[in-house]
């Protein structure tokens, strides 16, 4: 078990509980979140270590390892995939203002991602913890995840492109990935890390039964503001937000079921996700999931 007496970012002691939160996945367990006054990140506290912390992605229903359609949410999962993988890979194009390039993908799942920017001429590579999720790449896409731990073993200044899709926030070394991305850029390149956001419209009507706090696999919840916060103090700076509009509805039907002991309300999700996204319409730091695009100062 960890505990933290200081906030995991800034590292200021200026830290107050926030709201108890139960892992409806796994566990049936609950965890304090603590949120940083200073920089307003928020953490879950006393979280399984490294070493312990795979018991707790150990479901079927973890979509990102099992590639499961078991379910009306997970099918729809799939079907917005097919539409996110597209526009992800126009948005690094863009971005990067590299048409073919070479990408770094961590926490890469089953290789959906990496699939895709290969179809697309990109050179690839993948990072994945778990052993069951890197067979499945291997065997749904041909690809081929090296365990995480190799982030460290990379080649200084190889990547164009840099991507973690809703990874940050499982990772327990959280400052020693941060300055290791900046090192693996190549000049000119970008890391697009794509996380929650606690600060959206729908986190604050779900409270504790919110989905994107998924404790205790989500070690931490990061605010617009902590992310940028994190991020210049390893030379690096967030260069622009781009909202996730399909996560709002997801997240939600997800929530309605945790807030309803698994009796979810499609209409009810939807009309939550609805107006989050359009109180982000207007401000789209409040998008229930953001992608930043950082680059070196």
């Amino acid at each position: 078990m960890i505990h933290y007496d200081h906030c995991p970012v800034c590292r200021k002691k200026n830290i107050a509980d926030r709201f108890v939160v139960k892992d409806y996945t796994v566990s049936g367990e609950e965890y304090m979140l603590q949120q940083c006054n200073n920089c307003s990140f928020v953490f879950t506290q006393d979280i399984p270590s490294q070493e312990k912390i795979g018991a707790y992605y150990a479901s079927q229903n973890y979509i990102s390892h099992s590639n499961t359609k078991k379910g009306f949410i997970n099918n729809l999962y799939h079907k917005v995939r097919k539409i996110t993988l597209a526009s992800k890979q126009k948005m690094i194009v863009a971005e990067t203002a590299v048409s073919k390039g070479n990408l770094l993908d961590i926490g890469c799942g089953t290789g959906a991602f990496l699939n895709e920017m290969k179809s697309a001429g990109w050179g690839i590579t993948g990072l994945e913890p778990d052993e069951t999720a890197r067979k499945n790449a291997q065997e749904l896409f041909g690809i081929h995840p090296q365990p995480s731990p190799e982030l460290f073993n990379l080649t200084e200044g190889t990547y164009d492109a840099i991507t973690m899709w809703h990874v940050m926030e499982h990772v327990h070394q959280l400052h020693e990935y941060v300055e290791q991305l900046k090192i693996l850029l190549k000049p000119g390149g970008r890391i697009m890390i794509a996380v929650p956001n606690y600060t959206s419209h729908d986190a604050a009507h779900y409270q504790r039964f919110w989905a994107a706090y998924d404790v205790p696999r989500h070690l931490y919840h990061f605010s617009p503001a902590s992310m940028r916060e994190m991020m210049q103090l390893h030379g690096l700076k967030v260069l622009k937000t781009r909202p996730m509009w399909f996560d709002s509805f997801y997240v939600s039907m997800l929530s309605e079921q945790y807030k309803n002991e698994g009796k979810g309300n499609i209409v009810a999700a939807f009309f939550t996700g609805l107006v989050s996204n359009m109180k982000a319409l207007f401000n789209k730091d409040r998008c229930s999931s953001l992608i930043y695009i950082i680059g070196k100062k």
